[in-house]
C-alpha cells in the first residue's frame, strides 16, 4: 500500500505554534483509542494509555476540559494530529461551545514533520479480475451503489484523480442542430434534447448512469442521458441546460462501460453496483489505494451569527483535507431549479470541502485541501476576522475559496467581512463544475486577496460582487493586491476554453474602495467571446485598477461592460488577440478614467464596443502598436481622438521593454514612458507549483 503522506507529495512543515506553559496538549493518532486518555503522544508499551483515534473524541475531550476545572477552561489547548490517514464517518462538526479565547485558544496542528489527512472517503477493496470491452479490467462490486444509497462521479488512486470513462477522450464533441429552439428563445431557456454529428453518439448499452456535460455562454450543465437516437442523431436529456443549447456548443459524455477504453478510466454502473478500473502500466491491485469520496463536507464550523453565537479562536496548521463530493443535495436556492442541471453563473451552489458559518477570528496556515469535489474553503454567513495562510487547495471538482454569500444581510452580525487569504497556491480547478472560480466573493466587504498563485480554472480567476447594476451591494473595499493569475479559460495543458464571458478578475456592483493592485493576470482565454484581464461587469462602479500587468488574452486586457467612475492607472496592457480595451455600454455618466497606462500590441483593434458617447477620459497613456500601421480608436482617427479632448497628452511610441517576447515587460531606463508619469511596479513571478 503507498501511504498517502507520499501521495499527496506535500511533506507537512513544521508546527510553529507558540504554547503557554500551562497549555493542555492533546494528542490524535490513527493508532490510538479513543478509550485512552489523549496525554501521550504514542501508546505506551502495554498498549494501556497513548492517543486518541479520533479527531472528534479530541474535540469532545475539550469540550470536558472547559465545561470542568476552571484553572482548564482558561488554559490553551492543541491538539497533535500524528501522521496518517483519518477516514471520517460523517463530517467534523465544530459549534460554538467549541471555540476558544484570545488568551486560550484552541488548535489542531500536525505533528513536527508529519501529514495528518482528514479524509472524506472510502477505500475501495475486494478488486477481481474481469474482461469488459475485450480489456482486462478489475472490478469491485459496491453493494450501497446497488441500493441506491451512494453514487460518486470522482476516483482517486494512488493520490492521482483518475478521469471516468470518458468520449472524446480528449477534446470535445460539437452541438450539431437543436430543434426546439428558434429565433424566439429567450437565451436563458434551456433545452432537454439536441442533435448530434452523425457517428458522434452510438446507442450504447447501459445508460443509466450515463451523464452528458454541455457548456453553454459562461456555465456548464450536467445532464442525464435517457436515450440516445442514432437514426435521427438526437440525444434526450432528463434534465433542462441551464442556457440555450447553441450550434456548436461544446459537450462530452461520461460514465458508459462501453466508453471504458483508456489506461486509468473507471465507469460505475448504476443497475449492479460494479466499479470498472482499466489500470495504469504497473498498477497490482494488492499495492494499489482506491479512494471514492463519501461525505459531502469535511469540516463544518457552525455558527449561530443571528444570535450572536460564534466559533472562534480555532486554528488550523498544516493539516491535510481530502475527498469529498456534492451533487446537487439539499439545495433550495432559486439556483438550480430540480429540473435543471446546473447553476446560472460560478456554480454558486457547490459548497466549500471546509465550511464556515458564523466564524470570527479563526485561521488555517499551511493547511491543503485538495483531491474533492467541490469548492475547497468557504466562509459564508457571518464570518469575519479570519486568516487563510499559505494554504495549498488544488485537484477541487468546482472553485477554491469562497468568501461571503449571495444574499444581502442588514444584520452586522450576520454578514462576512475583514477576512484574508494571503499566499495560497489555488489551482487545478473546476474539473466537474467548470464554471467555478478561483476565489469567489459575494456580498462581502474589507477582505484582502494579497498574493495569491491562481492558476487553470476554466472559468474566472477571481469574482467579487453579486449585484447587477446599481442597486444595494456589501461587496466595498475588497483589497486585491500582488496577485499571480494566469491559465485562466485555457489550462496550462491546452486544455480550453470551452466557456465564455470571463476574466482573470471579474467584478459586479457598486464597490467603493475595491482596490485591484500590482497583480499579475495573463494567459486567458474566452471560446466565443469574452477571454479579459480586468473585467468590469454589470454595475461594476468605484473600483481602482492600477499597476496591473496583463497580457496574452483572445478579448483583451481590459473590458468594462458598463459601470460608473472607475479608474484604470498605470497598468501594462499587452498582446491581446481580437482587441486591447473594450467598453460595452455607453452611459450618461463617465464611464471610466483611463491614464497613464502602457497598451502594448501586436494583433487586433487598439478600442473596441460602444463608442457613441464618450463619457469617459483617457490621459497620459503610451501606445504601441508592433509593427506600425494607423492607431485608431475604434474607427476614430489619432488626430481626431485628440480632438475630441481624449489622450492630449498622450505618446505614441515604443515603450523600451527589456524583452516583451519572453515576457519581460520591465522598462528600459530610457523608455518614454517616464515622461507620462509611468511608475513601475513589481508584480509576482512565480511559476506553476
Amino acid at each position: 500500500m503507498i501511504p498517502m503522506s507520499l501521495i499527496l507529495g506535500m511533506a507537512a512543515m513544521t508546527v510553529h505554534t507558540s504554547t503557554s506553559s500551562n497549555a493542555v496538549v492533546l494528542y490524535v493518532s490513527p493508532d490510538g483509542d479513543d478509550r485512552w486518555s489523549g496525554k501521550l503522544e504514542s501508546s505506551n508499551a502495554a498498549r494501556t494509555d497513548g492517543p486518541f483515534a479520533s479527531i472528534e473524541r479530541a474535540r469532545d475531550a475539550i469540550r470536558e476540559l472547559r465545561s470542568g476545572q476552571e484553572g482548564l477552561s482558561r488554559s490553551p489547548v492543541k491538539v497533535v494530529l500524528r501522521d496518517g490517514t483519518y477516514f471520517l464517518d460523517e463530517t467534523l462538526v465544530f459549534t460554538p461551545e467549541d471555540s476558544g479565547t484570545e488568551a486560550s485558544p484552541v488548535s489542531f496542528v500536525a505533528y513536527e514533520g508529519e501529514t495528518p489527512i482528514l479524509s472524506g472517503g472510502q477505500q475501495i477493496t475486494d478488486w477481481k479480475q474481469t474482461v469488459l470491452n475485450g480489456k482486462e479490467v478489475w472490478v469491485s462490486e459496491i453493494p450501497q451503489v446497488r441500493a441506491g444509497e451512494w453514487f460518486f462521479r470522482e476516483l482517486w488512486v494512488n493520490g492521482e484523480r483518475r478521469q471516468r470513462a470518458r468520449h472524446p477522450n480528449t477534446g470535445y464533441l460539437k452541438v450539431a442542430e437543436v430543434p426546439d429552439s428558434t429565433a424566439d428563445t429567450p437565451w436563458h431557456e434551456g433545452q432537454t434534447r439536441f442533435c448530434f454529428e452523425e457517428g458522434d453518439l452510438k446507442a450504447w448499452q447501459d445508460i443509466d448512469g450515463a451523464e452528458l456535460t454541455v457548456m453553454t455562454r459562461w456555465t456548464e450543465s450536467h445532464l442525464p442521458i435517457l436515450s440516445i437516437d442514432e437514426s435521427e442523431c438526437t440525444v434526450n436529456l432528463g434534465k433542462r441546460s441551464v442556457f440555450q443549447i447553441s450550434p456548436g456548443d461544446l459537450y462530452y459524455v461520461e460514465n458508459v462501460p462501453a466508453l471504458l477504453d483508456t489506461p486509468g478510466e473507471w465507469c460505475l454502473s448504476r443497475n449492479d453496483g460494479l466499479l470498472y478500473y482499466l489500470p495504469m502500466p504497473g498498477e497490482t491491485m494488492n499495492e494499489t489505494e482506491v479512494i471514492a469520496p463519501r461525505l459531502l463536507q469535511l469540516v463544518r464550523l457552525e455558527g449561530k451569527p443571528e444570535s450572536g453565537q460564534f466559533v472562534e479562536y480555532l486554528a488550523f496548521q498544516d493539516i491535510h483535507f481530502a475527498h469529498s463530493e456534492w451533487w446537487f443535495q439539499g439545495f433550495t436556492s432559486q439556483w438550480p431549479k430540480p429540473d435543471v442541471g446546473g447553476f446560472a453563473q460560478a456554480a454558486i451552489g457547490v459548497p466549500g470541502a471546509v465550511h464556515g458559518e458564523g466564524v470570527r477570528r479563526c485561521s488555517f496556515e499551511r493547511c491543503t485541501i485538495a483531491h474533492v469535489g467541490t469548492y475547497g474553503l468557504e466562509l459564508g454567513r457571518g464570518c469575519q476576522h479570519n486568516r487563510v495562510i499559505e494554504c495549498s487547495v488544488f485537484d477541487l471538482g468546482a472553485g477554491g475559496i469562497k468568501i461571503g454569500e449571495t444574499t444581502i444581510r442588514d444584520n452586522e452580525a450576520e454578514q462576512t467581512y475583514d477576512n484574508e487569504i494571503r499566499e495560497c497556491a489555488i489551482h487545478d480547478g473546476g474539473i466537474l463544475f467548470h464554471s467555478a472560480i478561483g476565489i469567489w466573493v459575494g456580498q462581502s466587504f474589507d477582505n484582502r486577496f494579497i498574493r495569491n498563485h491562481i492558476h487553470d480554472f476554466y472559468y474566472s480567476g477571481f469574482s467579487i460582487g453579486w449585484t447587477w447594476g446599481y442597486g444595494k451591494s456589501l461587496a466595498r473595499g475588497n483589497v486585491v493586491d500582488g496577485n499571480h493569475v494566469h491559465h485562466i479559460g485555457i489550462k496550462s495543458n491546452g486544455d480550453g476554453p470551452i466557456l465564455s464571458d470571463m476574466g482573470g478578475i471579474y467584478t459586479l456592483g457598486i464597490q467603493p474602495g475595491t482596490v485591484i493592485r500590482n497583480n499579475h493576470f495573463h494567459d486567458i482565454a474566452g471560446l466565443r467571446y469574452g477571454g479579459w484581464g480586468i473585467y468590469f461587469d454589470e454595475g461594476s462602479t468605484h473600483i481602482l485598477a492600477e499597476n496591473n500587468l496583463v497580457y496574452r488574452t483572445t478579448h483583451g486586457s481590459f473590458h468594462q461592460h458598463y459601470g460608473k467612475e472607475n479608474v484604470v492607472r498605470n497598468n501594462i496592457l499587452a498582446l491581446a488577440r481580437d482587441h486591447q480595451i473594450q467598453r460595452s455600454r455607453a452611459e450618461e455618466h463617465s464611464s471610466f478614467t483611463f491614464e497613464q497606462n502602457i497598451v502594448y500590441w501586436r494583433e487586433g483593434e487598439l478600442l473596441a464596443g460602444n463608442l457613441s458617447n464618450l463619457h469617459f477620459a483617457f490621459d497620459r497613456n503610451l501606445y504601441w502598436h508592433v509593427g506600425g500601421g494607423e492607431i485608431r480608436f475604434g474607427d476614430i482617427r489619432w488626430d481626431e481622438w485628440q480632438a475630441k479632448g481624449m489622450d492630449r497628452n498622450s505618446l505614441i511610441a515604443d515603450p523600451l521593454f527589456v524583452d516583451p517576447g519572453q515576457d519581460d515587460f520591465r522598462l528600459k531606463g530610457d523608455s518614454p514612458a517616464f515622461k507620462l508619469g509611468f511608475t513601475p511596479f513589481e508584480v509576482d513571478e512565480s511559476e506553476s507549483q
